[in-house]
């Protein structure tokens, strides 16, 4: 029997899409307020976005909708909310997932390994004991056990008042 992984979402990101050379910033096509299944919350300064290229199942960012890069140009309302969604993403992501720990953190610049180097974001990443394994080594590839709009919808399902 073989077996199979799949990731569609995955295949621009390969092809070579997904970086700060697009046309368009990722953050600013989402930040407009229209229906999206990877839009987990949608707050007043900022959001909640699936992560299409995620590092685990869940990994979601949280994204001021003004289109900047340097945490220091943050309002201090932009401020307040990003870390309000970050503590409140932990929190659906530990009802939904029963995650055993995070990842959380901001990368500035190319050098720090931004993909996105102009649009701050914030990477929330659950973790659980076991989560790596061989595949990443010896392939290049993550397991991703659920399909990503599934999670986006436990995750605003789960998502704190």
């Amino acid at each position: 029997m073989t077996e199979r992984l799949w990731a569609p979402w995955r295949l621009e990101y390969v092809q070579g899409g997904g970086t700060d050379d697009d046309a368009a910033c990722i953050f600013c096509l989402r930040a407009d307020g229209s229906e999206d299944d990877l839009i987990v919350h949608r707050g007043r300064h900022a959001y909640v976005l699936m992560n299409l290229f995620p590092y685990s199942n869940g990994h979601v960012m949280v994204a001021p909708y003004r289109h900047l890069a340097d945490p220091a140009a943050l309002e201090p309302d932009e401020q307040a909310e990003l870390w309000s969604l970050f503590t409140k993403a932990m929190a659906a992501m530990r009802t939904a997932m029963q995650p055993h720990g995070f990842n959380a953190g901001f990368n500035l610049g190319r050098v720090a390994g931004a993909g996105v180097i102009d649009h701050l974001h914030l990477h929330v990443v659950p973790r659980w004991g076991g989560d790596t394994n061989f595949m990443p080594v010896l392939a290049d590839v993550k397991v991703m056990p659920e399909h990503i709009t599934r999670t986006a919808q436990k995750l605003r399902d789960a998502w704190p008042g």
